[in-house]
């Protein structure tokens, strides 16, 4: 019987730890404040984010106006090029998982919008990657984007701590009923 609550509590543990790191994952909304629209230069909002594995970028607009289309390569990225697309998204709000290390390129499907510059690359790495973004702001735009990645940053942190105190509080309570 004892072995069985061992064996019940450690699965509790592991589930527990599953779903808290799960928690820690970011979800970037693209664009940051300005969102998904041809105003935002997504080229100075991307280099300021650091994409992991697990993480979840978001990208909000308007529907009918814009839409997400992800592409298959740099090239069709470079060109614009949209007719044979990995995904086609629409409806105004849109998440999408990044759930492996590489590239992916998104643009809007909107007539002459990519032309416009309304493209971004995403660039994703390891869960364990750190962050290495640290460049100051050259413009208020910039600006706008390193608050969103302080921001970002921040949360990050506290979720951290708060996967720890979990942690910890988890090992406090099989020490204290004695449960191993």
């Amino acid at each position: 019987m004892a072995y069985n609550c061992r064996f019940f509590h450690l699965v509790v543990l592991i589930l527990l730890v599953s779903v808290h790191k799960e928690a820690l994952a970011t979800k970037h909304v693209v664009g940051g404040s300005n969102g998904w629209d041809e105003s935002t230069d997504f080229d100075t909002w991307s280099s300021s984010q650091t994409f992991k594995v697990g993480d979840q970028i978001e990208f909000k607009y308007t529907s009918g106006l814009h839409s997400v289309v992800e592409l298959p390569s740099e090239s069709a990225y470079k060109s614009c090029n949209i007719g044979s697309p990995l995904d086609s998204l629409n409806g105004g709000s849109n998440t999408v998982k990044l759930d492996k290390a590489g590239t992916r390129y998104f643009t809007c499907g909107t007539s002459g919008h990519c032309e416009q510059g309304m493209k971004v690359k995403i660039t994703t790495v390891g869960a364990d990657a750190s962050s290495s973004s640290t460049t100051s702001p050259s413009s208020p735009a910039d600006a706008s984007s390193a608050t969103t990645a302080t921001a970002s940053a921040s949360s990050s942190k506290a979720q951290f701590l708060s996967f720890f105190t979990l942690i910890g509080s988890l090992v406090l309570a099989v020490v204290q009923f004695n449960v191993w």
